[in-house]
């Protein structure tokens, strides 16, 4: 399917904004969400026309100078800026857009287990969980099962009570699966996943709808663990560069904080379970 998604993510960005917002004057009755089409045009500098062509799919080859002009007029972020090149082919500094490498590679893997006191994994670019260490097994143990972050999210029962702040953990995720669906948009397995969870959650369906864009970098978590209770967290997000489309997640507490003592308590628990089962396999 040849699907008109530079068009899709126009029209959500225009609707998301108002006159007021790019400092215009509102006139007569406004009969459609947002700026309009005409409007955006005036602040892109292009030909009405023209801007039309392109959110009808009609014309799919702006030059990056009208990009450029398109992301200032719309107010575009640095992440949905970089997304908006990307569905044209047209990233920034030459970045071609290719697939999630399949597997991790042992490295990535003796890292994540060097870092026996704090959760570590590795995410693909729709979130699937590719690989984790112990303590992170520990902490996504209430998910059955914990493979992608976003169905995690949004279809496990478990995630509405492990995640205290449920709304920004939705929002930042969808945000996160767009900024990589910016890469392969056509991707049949972003497809699949988009399907099903659009078809099970009224919540990611709008999310999904409003085009919002940002790539996973540093943020806080607020956690709630059915084992150790609250988790007050700080992740960091680095690119596997031999890799592309994987990042190395390393989550962290502050030394000494209740937090840190159970993300201990955890890991202790979770090897005394391992000892007990005995060797996987």
């Amino acid at each position: 399917m040849d699907e008109n998604h530079l068009g899709a993510f126009l029209r959500a960005r225009r609707a998301g904004l108002l006159p007021r917002d790019v400092g215009m004057v509102s006139h007569g009755t406004r009969r459609v969400a947002g700026l309009r089409r005409e409007e955006v045009a005036v602040l892109a500098g292009v030909n009405a026309d023209y801007y039309t062509r392109l959110e009808q799919g009609r014309e799919r080859n702006p030059s990056p100078q009208v990009l450029d002009a398109l992301s200032r007029a719309l107010r575009l972020d640095g992440d949905a800026r970089t997304h908006l090149f990307r569905l044209v082919g047209a990233a920034p500094g030459g970045e071609r857009s290719v697939h999630t490498a399949a597997g991790v590679s042992p490295e990535p893997r003796r890292l994540m287990d060097g870092y026996p006191h704090t959760p570590a994994f590795v995410l693909g670019r729709t979130l699937d969980v590719l690989a984790a260490n112990a303590l992170a097994e520990a902490l996504f143990a209430p998910f059955d099962p914990a493979d992608n972050l976003a169905r995690m999210i949004f279809l496990d029962p478990a995630g509405r009570h492990f995640y205290a702040d449920w709304d920004r953990a939705a929002q930042a995720a969808v945000a996160n699966l767009r900024e990589g669906a910016g890469h392969d948009p056509d991707s049949p397995e972003l497809r699949r996943l988009v399907a099903q969870l659009t078809a099970h959650s009224a919540e990611f369906d709008r999310l999904w709808a409003a085009h919002g864009v940002r790539g996973k970098a540093r943020d806080a978590k607020n956690l709630q663990h059915p084992e150790v209770g609250a988790l007050a967290l700080t992740y960091q997000a680095f690119d596997v560069r031999d890799a592309p489309g994987q990042q190395l997640v390393i989550y962290h507490a502050e030394p000494g904080s209740p937090s840190a003592q159970a993300l201990d308590l955890l890991g202790s628990l979770h090897a005394t379970r391992r000892g007990t089962a005995g060797p996987r396999g």
